[in-house]
């Protein structure tokens, strides 16, 4: 199986937020935006593996920022290492300020995909190859978090989990 680079999974999901999406305070609600994300990652994740995909978990969601009603708001995701038939997806969340047209990032979220045939069992996806200095950051990152879900999870003992015992050496 060909390898790939996140690049080919990139994917930009440009929207604007409108007032059906907003909370009392006037900022988009968070499972507002955990369904644009999941959209964006999926989309990501069949790009990567050209198959159907499924969400397997989040892992990790940040609201650093809230995004107010007439926002335009960019969804970034791309696969960010694969395993055997699992796939980590990072997303970012960018704002663009409304009259410099800067953007800044709000929010980030890691979601897992896992690869499946048309009867739902899992398939095999092609690796990944780290192509810029943050693609590597993520990819390096993504076994370690794998390791620990693994960990907490009873999956693996503590011995089996070599990359997070190398951070404590």
């Amino acid at each position: 199986m060909n390898s790939k680079h996140p690049s080919e999974s990139l994917t930009i999901l440009t929207d604007l937020v409108l007032p059906s999406e907003t909370n009392p305070l006037n900022n988009l609600f968070g499972g507002e935006l955990l369904a644009r994300m999941d959209r964006a990652a999926s989309i990501a994740a069949r790009r990567h593996s050209r198959r159907i995909v499924v969400t397997a978990s989040v892992n990790h969601v940040a609201f650093n920022r809230a995004i107010s009603l007439g926002s335009v708001v960019t969804v970034e995701a791309k696969v960010s290492r694969s395993f055997k038939s699992s796939m980590e997806v990072f997303i970012d969340v960018w704002v663009e300020d409304r009259e410099s047209g800067s953007r800044t990032k709000a929010n980030e979220a890691i979601y897992t995909f896992v690869a499946v045939d048309d009867t739902g069992r899992p398939v095999e996806v092609p690796p990944i190859v780290p192509e810029t200095e943050l693609e590597i950051q993520r990819f390096d990152a993504a076994l370690r978090r794998k390791q620990l879900s693994l960990l907490l999870a009873g999956k693996i003992k503590p011995s089996d989990a070599t990359e997070l015992k190398a951070l404590f050496l």
